[in-house]
Protein backbone atom coordinates (compact mmCIF):
# COMPACT_ATOMS: atom_id res chain seq x y z
CA UNK A 1 0.00 0.00 0.00
CA UNK A 2 1.33 3.51 -0.79
CA UNK A 3 2.80 5.18 2.26
CA UNK A 4 2.46 1.92 4.18
CA UNK A 5 -1.15 2.62 5.16
CA UNK A 6 -3.31 -0.29 6.24
CA UNK A 7 -6.42 -0.97 4.12
CA UNK A 8 -9.74 0.34 5.35
CA UNK A 9 -13.19 -1.09 4.59
CA UNK A 10 -16.19 1.17 4.16
CA UNK A 11 -19.38 -0.02 5.72
CA UNK A 12 -17.69 -2.21 8.36
CA UNK A 13 -19.47 -2.09 11.70
CA UNK A 14 -17.66 -3.54 14.71
CA UNK A 15 -19.82 -5.79 16.83
CA UNK A 16 -19.62 -5.18 20.55
CA UNK A 17 -21.96 -7.77 22.06
CA UNK A 18 -21.22 -9.56 25.30
CA UNK A 19 -21.54 -13.20 26.27
CA UNK A 20 -24.28 -12.15 28.69
CA UNK A 21 -26.25 -10.58 25.81
CA UNK A 22 -25.84 -13.77 23.77
CA UNK A 23 -27.11 -15.82 26.69
CA UNK A 24 -30.11 -13.53 27.22
CA UNK A 25 -31.06 -13.41 23.54
CA UNK A 26 -30.76 -17.18 23.21
CA UNK A 27 -33.08 -17.71 26.19
CA UNK A 28 -35.62 -15.21 24.81
CA UNK A 29 -35.48 -16.99 21.44
CA UNK A 30 -36.01 -20.38 23.06
CA UNK A 31 -39.00 -19.22 25.11
CA UNK A 32 -40.47 -16.52 22.83
CA UNK A 33 -40.96 -14.46 25.98
CA UNK A 34 -38.99 -11.80 27.81
CA UNK A 35 -40.91 -12.51 31.02
CA UNK A 36 -40.20 -16.26 30.97
CA UNK A 37 -36.56 -15.65 30.03
CA UNK A 38 -36.18 -13.28 32.98
CA UNK A 39 -37.65 -15.88 35.33
CA UNK A 40 -35.33 -18.66 34.14
CA UNK A 41 -32.27 -16.40 34.23
CA UNK A 42 -33.24 -14.99 37.65
CA UNK A 43 -33.13 -11.43 36.28
CA UNK A 44 -35.67 -8.63 36.32
CA UNK A 45 -37.76 -8.14 33.19
CA UNK A 46 -36.40 -4.59 32.63
CA UNK A 47 -32.82 -5.90 32.82
CA UNK A 48 -33.56 -8.51 30.14
CA UNK A 49 -35.33 -5.93 27.96
CA UNK A 50 -32.39 -3.52 28.15
CA UNK A 51 -29.81 -6.17 27.25
CA UNK A 52 -32.03 -7.45 24.44
CA UNK A 53 -32.38 -3.92 23.03
CA UNK A 54 -28.62 -3.28 23.27
CA UNK A 55 -27.98 -6.54 21.42
CA UNK A 56 -30.61 -5.77 18.76
CA UNK A 57 -29.10 -2.29 18.13
CA UNK A 58 -25.97 -3.91 16.75
CA UNK A 59 -27.83 -5.40 13.77
CA UNK A 60 -29.41 -3.73 10.77
CA UNK A 61 -32.13 -6.38 10.59
CA UNK A 62 -34.68 -7.01 13.37
CA UNK A 63 -34.18 -10.03 15.58
CA UNK A 64 -37.67 -9.94 17.08
CA UNK A 65 -41.11 -8.64 16.25
CA UNK A 66 -44.28 -8.19 18.26
CA UNK A 67 -47.60 -9.25 16.73
CA UNK A 68 -50.51 -8.34 18.95
CA UNK A 69 -48.94 -8.81 22.36
CA UNK A 70 -46.87 -11.87 21.44
CA UNK A 71 -43.12 -11.72 20.87
CA UNK A 72 -41.79 -13.63 17.87
CA UNK A 73 -38.25 -14.28 16.68
CA UNK A 74 -37.61 -13.33 13.06
CA UNK A 75 -35.96 -15.70 10.58
CA UNK A 76 -32.78 -13.65 10.89
CA UNK A 77 -33.12 -13.77 14.66
CA UNK A 78 -33.32 -17.58 14.54
CA UNK A 79 -30.04 -17.67 12.61
CA UNK A 80 -28.41 -15.39 15.17
CA UNK A 81 -29.78 -17.56 18.00
CA UNK A 82 -28.21 -20.66 16.45
CA UNK A 83 -24.87 -18.86 16.19
CA UNK A 84 -25.20 -17.60 19.76
CA UNK A 85 -25.78 -21.17 20.97
CA UNK A 86 -22.66 -22.36 19.13
CA UNK A 87 -20.57 -19.54 20.63
CA UNK A 88 -21.78 -20.27 24.17
CA UNK A 89 -21.17 -24.00 23.70
CA UNK A 90 -17.65 -23.14 22.60
CA UNK A 91 -17.08 -21.02 25.69
CA UNK A 92 -18.27 -23.86 27.91
CA UNK A 93 -15.99 -26.26 26.03
CA UNK A 94 -13.00 -24.02 26.77
CA UNK A 95 -13.86 -24.03 30.47
CA UNK A 96 -14.26 -27.79 30.54
CA UNK A 97 -10.98 -28.40 28.70
CA UNK A 98 -9.18 -26.16 31.21
CA UNK A 99 -10.56 -28.16 34.13
CA UNK A 100 -9.81 -31.46 32.38
CA UNK A 101 -6.16 -30.50 31.87
CA UNK A 102 -5.96 -29.79 35.59
CA UNK A 103 -7.23 -33.31 36.28
CA UNK A 104 -10.60 -32.03 37.49
CA UNK A 105 -14.03 -33.43 36.64
CA UNK A 106 -15.90 -30.95 34.49
CA UNK A 107 -18.92 -30.72 32.21
CA UNK A 108 -22.65 -30.20 32.42
CA UNK A 109 -24.94 -32.13 34.73
CA UNK A 110 -28.56 -32.00 33.58
CA UNK A 111 -31.35 -33.00 35.96
CA UNK A 112 -35.13 -32.77 35.77
CA UNK A 113 -37.13 -32.98 38.99
CA UNK A 114 -40.83 -33.12 39.80
CA UNK A 115 -42.16 -30.06 41.63
CA UNK A 116 -41.91 -31.43 45.18
CA UNK A 117 -38.42 -32.63 44.33
CA UNK A 118 -37.18 -29.08 44.89
CA UNK A 119 -37.26 -29.92 48.62
CA UNK A 120 -35.07 -33.00 48.04
CA UNK A 121 -32.70 -32.62 45.11
CA UNK A 122 -30.59 -29.64 46.26
CA UNK A 123 -29.38 -31.56 49.33
CA UNK A 124 -28.10 -34.35 47.07
CA UNK A 125 -26.17 -31.84 44.95
CA UNK A 126 -24.56 -29.28 47.24
CA UNK A 127 -21.47 -31.14 48.41
CA UNK A 128 -20.88 -32.71 44.99
CA UNK A 129 -20.83 -29.31 43.29
CA UNK A 130 -18.53 -27.92 45.98
CA UNK A 131 -16.09 -30.75 45.34
CA UNK A 132 -16.21 -30.36 41.57
CA UNK A 133 -16.08 -26.67 40.69
CA UNK A 134 -15.88 -27.47 36.97
CA UNK A 135 -19.34 -29.04 36.85
CA UNK A 136 -22.20 -26.80 35.73
CA UNK A 137 -25.69 -27.77 36.92
CA UNK A 138 -28.80 -27.35 34.80
CA UNK A 139 -31.89 -28.40 36.78
CA UNK A 140 -35.48 -28.08 35.61
CA UNK A 141 -38.16 -28.32 38.30
CA UNK A 142 -41.46 -28.99 36.59
CA UNK A 143 -44.50 -31.28 36.46
CA UNK A 144 -44.14 -35.04 36.14
CA UNK A 145 -45.25 -35.16 32.51
CA UNK A 146 -42.49 -32.76 31.50
CA UNK A 147 -39.93 -34.68 33.59
CA UNK A 148 -40.77 -37.96 31.84
CA UNK A 149 -40.73 -36.21 28.45
CA UNK A 150 -37.26 -34.76 29.02
CA UNK A 151 -36.03 -38.17 30.16
CA UNK A 152 -37.55 -39.91 27.12
CA UNK A 153 -35.93 -37.39 24.76
CA UNK A 154 -32.57 -37.92 26.46
CA UNK A 155 -32.41 -34.20 27.30
CA UNK A 156 -31.23 -34.87 30.84
CA UNK A 157 -28.78 -37.17 32.59
CA UNK A 158 -31.07 -37.94 35.52
CA UNK A 159 -34.63 -37.35 36.69
CA UNK A 160 -35.98 -37.23 40.22
CA UNK A 161 -39.41 -38.88 40.56
CA UNK A 162 -41.51 -40.50 43.25
CA UNK A 163 -43.20 -42.92 40.84
CA UNK A 164 -41.11 -44.94 38.42
CA UNK A 165 -42.22 -44.44 34.79
CA UNK A 166 -43.75 -47.60 33.37
CA UNK A 167 -43.42 -46.42 29.76
CA UNK A 168 -39.61 -46.23 29.71
CA UNK A 169 -36.75 -48.65 30.30
CA UNK A 170 -34.89 -47.00 33.15
CA UNK A 171 -32.42 -47.79 35.89
CA UNK A 172 -32.62 -46.11 39.25
CA UNK A 173 -31.22 -45.49 42.69
CA UNK A 174 -33.64 -45.18 45.60
CA UNK A 175 -32.85 -42.05 47.59
CA UNK A 176 -35.28 -41.76 50.50
CA UNK A 177 -38.86 -42.35 51.53
CA UNK A 178 -41.62 -40.06 50.34
CA UNK A 179 -44.23 -39.86 53.11
CA UNK A 180 -47.72 -38.57 52.39
CA UNK A 181 -50.09 -37.49 55.16
CA UNK A 182 -53.61 -36.14 55.38
CA UNK A 183 -53.14 -32.44 56.10
CA UNK A 184 -55.60 -29.74 57.16
CA UNK A 185 -55.52 -26.07 58.08
CA UNK A 186 -56.15 -24.44 61.46
CA UNK A 187 -59.89 -23.93 61.12
CA UNK A 188 -61.30 -27.44 60.96
CA UNK A 189 -61.38 -28.19 64.70
CA UNK A 190 -59.87 -31.64 64.40
CA UNK A 191 -58.91 -32.70 67.92
CA UNK A 192 -59.21 -36.47 68.11
CA UNK A 193 -56.07 -38.50 68.71
CA UNK A 194 -56.83 -40.69 65.71
CA UNK A 195 -59.53 -40.73 63.04
CA UNK A 196 -60.99 -43.49 60.90
CA UNK A 197 -61.45 -43.17 57.16
CA UNK A 198 -64.90 -41.69 57.87
CA UNK A 199 -63.16 -38.32 58.29
CA UNK A 200 -62.94 -38.10 54.50
CA UNK A 201 -66.74 -37.92 54.38
CA UNK A 202 -66.65 -34.76 56.50
CA UNK A 203 -63.82 -32.85 54.85
CA UNK A 204 -63.63 -31.65 51.23
CA UNK A 205 -60.58 -33.22 49.64
CA UNK A 206 -58.28 -31.30 47.31
CA UNK A 207 -56.57 -33.31 44.58
CA UNK A 208 -53.49 -32.73 42.45
CA UNK A 209 -53.90 -32.87 38.67
CA UNK A 210 -54.04 -36.10 36.66
CA UNK A 211 -50.55 -37.44 35.99
CA UNK A 212 -49.17 -36.28 39.33
CA UNK A 213 -47.41 -39.00 41.34
CA UNK A 214 -49.05 -37.63 44.50
CA UNK A 215 -52.46 -37.93 42.81
CA UNK A 216 -51.69 -41.53 41.78
CA UNK A 217 -50.63 -42.56 45.30
CA UNK A 218 -53.66 -40.80 46.77
CA UNK A 219 -56.17 -42.47 44.44
CA UNK A 220 -54.56 -45.88 44.92
CA UNK A 221 -54.86 -45.53 48.70
CA UNK A 222 -58.48 -44.36 48.50
CA UNK A 223 -59.39 -47.28 46.22
CA UNK A 224 -57.53 -49.89 48.31
CA UNK A 225 -59.19 -48.83 51.56
CA UNK A 226 -62.61 -48.14 49.95
CA UNK A 227 -62.67 -44.58 51.26
CA UNK A 228 -65.73 -42.50 50.47
CA UNK A 229 -64.68 -38.98 49.56
CA UNK A 230 -67.24 -36.28 50.27
CA UNK A 231 -66.11 -33.67 47.80
CA UNK A 232 -63.08 -32.84 45.76
CA UNK A 233 -61.32 -30.00 44.02
CA UNK A 234 -58.34 -30.22 41.65
CA UNK A 235 -55.34 -27.89 41.56
CA UNK A 236 -52.31 -28.08 39.33
CA UNK A 237 -49.33 -27.70 41.68
CA UNK A 238 -48.26 -28.79 45.12
CA UNK A 239 -47.83 -25.15 46.16
CA UNK A 240 -51.38 -24.30 45.03
CA UNK A 241 -52.77 -27.23 47.03
CA UNK A 242 -50.80 -26.16 50.10
CA UNK A 243 -52.09 -22.59 49.96
CA UNK A 244 -55.66 -23.82 49.44
CA UNK A 245 -55.41 -26.04 52.52
CA UNK A 246 -53.94 -23.17 54.57
CA UNK A 247 -56.83 -20.96 53.42
CA UNK A 248 -59.36 -23.54 54.64
CA UNK A 249 -60.72 -24.76 51.30
CA UNK A 250 -60.29 -28.36 52.37
CA UNK A 251 -57.78 -31.00 53.31
CA UNK A 252 -55.40 -32.93 51.11
CA UNK A 253 -52.98 -35.83 51.09
CA UNK A 254 -49.59 -34.17 50.68
CA UNK A 255 -45.88 -35.05 50.72
CA UNK A 256 -44.41 -34.25 54.12
CA UNK A 257 -41.16 -33.06 52.54
CA UNK A 258 -42.68 -29.73 51.48
CA UNK A 259 -44.51 -28.93 54.73
CA UNK A 260 -41.75 -28.34 57.29
CA UNK A 261 -42.24 -24.58 57.70
CA UNK A 262 -46.04 -24.69 57.67
CA UNK A 263 -46.17 -27.48 60.25
CA UNK A 264 -43.69 -25.62 62.42
CA UNK A 265 -45.68 -22.39 62.29
CA UNK A 266 -49.01 -24.12 62.94
CA UNK A 267 -50.53 -23.09 59.60
CA UNK A 268 -50.99 -26.76 58.79
CA UNK A 269 -51.43 -29.85 60.90
CA UNK A 270 -51.24 -33.55 60.19
CA UNK A 271 -54.57 -35.31 60.70
CA UNK A 272 -53.88 -38.69 62.34
CA UNK A 273 -55.76 -41.27 60.29
CA UNK A 274 -55.52 -45.04 60.23
CA UNK A 275 -53.27 -46.51 57.52
CA UNK A 276 -51.28 -43.28 57.13
CA UNK A 277 -48.75 -42.20 56.10
CA UNK A 278 -48.73 -43.45 52.53
CA UNK A 279 -45.10 -44.31 51.84
CA UNK A 280 -43.52 -44.25 48.40
CA UNK A 281 -39.90 -43.49 47.48
CA UNK A 282 -37.86 -40.82 45.78
CA UNK A 283 -35.85 -42.24 42.89
CA UNK A 284 -33.00 -40.89 40.83
CA UNK A 285 -33.62 -42.46 37.40
CA UNK A 286 -31.87 -42.54 34.03
CA UNK A 287 -32.43 -44.18 30.68
CA UNK A 288 -31.20 -47.75 30.59
CA UNK A 289 -28.04 -47.99 28.49
CA UNK A 290 -27.33 -44.26 28.69
CA UNK A 291 -23.71 -43.29 28.06
CA UNK A 292 -22.75 -40.98 30.90
CA UNK A 293 -20.45 -38.00 30.67
CA UNK A 294 -17.59 -37.81 33.19
CA UNK A 295 -19.68 -35.39 35.28
CA UNK A 296 -22.79 -37.61 35.25
CA UNK A 297 -20.79 -40.75 36.04
CA UNK A 298 -19.05 -39.01 38.95
CA UNK A 299 -22.40 -37.77 40.27
CA UNK A 300 -23.98 -41.23 40.20
CA UNK A 301 -21.00 -42.66 42.12
CA UNK A 302 -21.31 -39.81 44.63
CA UNK A 303 -25.02 -40.43 45.22
CA UNK A 304 -24.51 -44.15 45.71
CA UNK A 305 -21.72 -43.58 48.20
CA UNK A 306 -23.17 -40.62 50.14
CA UNK A 307 -26.96 -40.93 50.07
CA UNK A 308 -27.28 -42.43 53.56
CA UNK A 309 -25.04 -39.74 55.06
CA UNK A 310 -27.05 -37.03 53.31
CA UNK A 311 -30.36 -38.40 54.58
CA UNK A 312 -29.17 -38.62 58.18
CA UNK A 313 -27.46 -35.21 58.21
CA UNK A 314 -29.93 -33.15 56.15
CA UNK A 315 -33.29 -34.79 56.84
CA UNK A 316 -33.22 -35.55 60.55
CA UNK A 317 -36.49 -33.65 61.06
CA UNK A 318 -38.11 -35.74 58.34
CA UNK A 319 -36.94 -39.07 59.68
CA UNK A 320 -38.68 -38.56 63.03
CA UNK A 321 -42.15 -38.57 61.45
CA UNK A 322 -43.52 -42.13 61.45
Amino acid sequence: MPGGLAPTYKGYIGMNYTLNQLKIFLKVAQLNSITKAAEELHLSQPAVSIQLRNFQDQFDLPLTEVVGRQLYITEFGREIAETAEQILEGVHALDYKTHAHKGQISGRLRISAVSTGKYVMPFFLTDFLKRHQGVDLFMDVTNRARVIESLERNEVDFALVSLLPDSLAVDHVGLMQNKLYLVAGQDWGLNAKRYTNAVFEELPVIYREQGSATRAAMERHIFTHQIQVKKKMELTSNEAVKQAVIAGLGCSIMPLIGLRNELGSGQLRIVPVSHFPIVTNWYLVWLRGKRFSAAASAYLNYVRAEKDNIIHSKFEWYEKYL
